[in-house]
């Protein structure tokens, strides 16, 4: 099928925003700037009053908990996970997330975003609601242990083994949930695997300071030296949060490249802190951001995050050009790409794989037009978006689902909620 988004305005790789035409042919952009000859579009998107960009890439979530936004609300971390979520997460069966998961989709869908990397706890729910309605996403099994660590990490491969080759937009890495809650022993085994499979990791980081406090108690050192020690720090390895890194910490992420991705909206909403974006751009790490999951942040909108990341650290530095619009752009397109493994995918040139948003920028909060990029990161709001493709193929057509029955989802999520006395 081909696609010709024509005379629209289009975030480019340079990060300048140009108007030029954009072809695609099956799941890859075939040209930007003139149409090749020969190409047949069998949809045209005219350009007026729309805005391209690189599909969103949400670097750090929780799909499945989107049913419990706001339901532990304004709790302390310790509280929150250990007195709220968790209990929750008992009672949820296999098919409750994959109705949450589904939910967590469409949203994500309809404010831009077409990838994310996910810690699940259930397989054949977070594979099986990307596969049908079309999303892209890295799927992490939840690993801690060693108490039923073993078990994870069967349920991982057996989920792992089932999908190879089935469908390119569901890929798998290997997610130790935390230094807190997997032994060093386990740590060692997950980063023995996952270089024995060539997988990617993705982990919880000095996320708070509970979790600092109690590895230098334990360990003698903080959680980014422990990790290091097990072999978990890397190329691909994704971190998430980061919050309580020191100088030394930073310098080691960016010694083995790792990716470091930071949460901003969450980590404030539980009182967790701010992590040292900053330091750590200056520091060469590749930055991506998060949403984490909708229980904690609650909502799973990058737009968002994108506002959040760039004020936050002018306003805790006192420099105003702490993180520029079009380093948080960034974060959000090719720097989340590339954190979750996702070659071709983050920007829009030839070649490049067709995931794709489309805003309508014909909003009064969007004028003047006299700086469109900064515009997006300190005034869109995620509900300009009219259209969204994933592989060369749209999940959102003139604003509206495609893939996904809204009424079904809305009406099973509900259904479980109240069960779990949540509603």
């Amino acid at each position: 099928m081909g696609v010709l988004f024509r005379g629209i305005l289009a975030l480019l790789p340079d990060m300048t925003i140009r108007e030029t035409d954009v072809c695609v042919e099956g799941n890859r952009i075939a040209a930007v700037g003139e149409v090749p000859a020969g190409f047949h579009a069998d949809t045209v998107v005219e350009g007026k009053d729309r805005l391209l960009l690189p599909g969103l890439v949400n670097a750090h979530t929780h799909t499945y908990m989107t049913m419990f936004r706001g339901c532990a609300d304004d709790l302390p971390f310790a509280e929150w996970l250990n007195g709220h979520i968790d209990p929750l997460e008992a009672q949820m069966t296999a098919e409750d997330c994959y109705w949450s998961t589904l939910l967590g989709n469409m949203e994500m869908i309809l404010n831009g975003t077409t990838a994310s990397i996910d810690m699940f706890i259930y397989t054949e729910t977070a594979s099986r609601a990307a596969e049908e309605c079309g999303f892209r996403t890295v799927l992490t099994r939840g690993l801690t242990g060693p108490e039923g660590g073993e078990r994870r990490l069967n349920e991982f491969f057996g989920e792992y083994e089932a999908w190879k080759g089935r469908c390119s937009r569901v890929t798998f890495a290997l997610g130790p949930h935390a230094p807190y809650s997997c032994s060093e022993e386990y740590l060692r085994q997950v980063a023995d695997l996952a270089r024995e499979k060539d997988l990617g990791l993705h982990i919880h980081i000095s996320e708070s300071k509970f979790e600092q406090n109690l590895i230098r108690q334990q360990y003698g050192c903080t959680p980014a030296e422990l990790l290091d020690k097990c072999g978990i720090l890397g190329p691909k390895t994704l971190a998430a949060h980061g919050v309580y890194l020191d100088e030394a910490d930073i310098a080691l992420l960016a010694e083995r490249g790792v990716s470091v991705v930071t949460n901003p909206v969450s980590n404030l909403k539980l009182g967790n802190g701010i992590a040292p974006v900053p330091k750590l751009l200056e520091a060469g790490v590749n930055v991506a951001l998060g949403t984490d999951g909708a229980a904690s942040n609650n909502a799973l909108n990058l737009f968002r995050e994108l506002s959040f990341v760039t004020l936050l650290h002018k306003g805790v530095t006192g420099d105003t050009t702490a993180v520029p619009a079009a380093e948080a752009l960034k974060m959000a397109t090719v720097n989340g790409a590339k954190a979750l493994g996702l070659a071709g995918c983050g920007e829009i040139k030839a070649g490049a794989v067709a995931d794709l948003t489309v805003l309508d920028i014909d909003k009064p909060w969007l004028r003047p037009r006299c700086d469109l990029l900064s515009s997006l990161v300190y005034c869109a709001r995620g509900d300009e978006v009219t259209d969204v493709m994933v592989d060369g193929r749209f999940l959102l057509r003139k604003g509206e689902l495609t893939t996904i029955d809204r009424e079904r989802v809305l009406f099973e999520v509900d259904k479980t909620c109240k069960r779990l006395g949540l509603l």
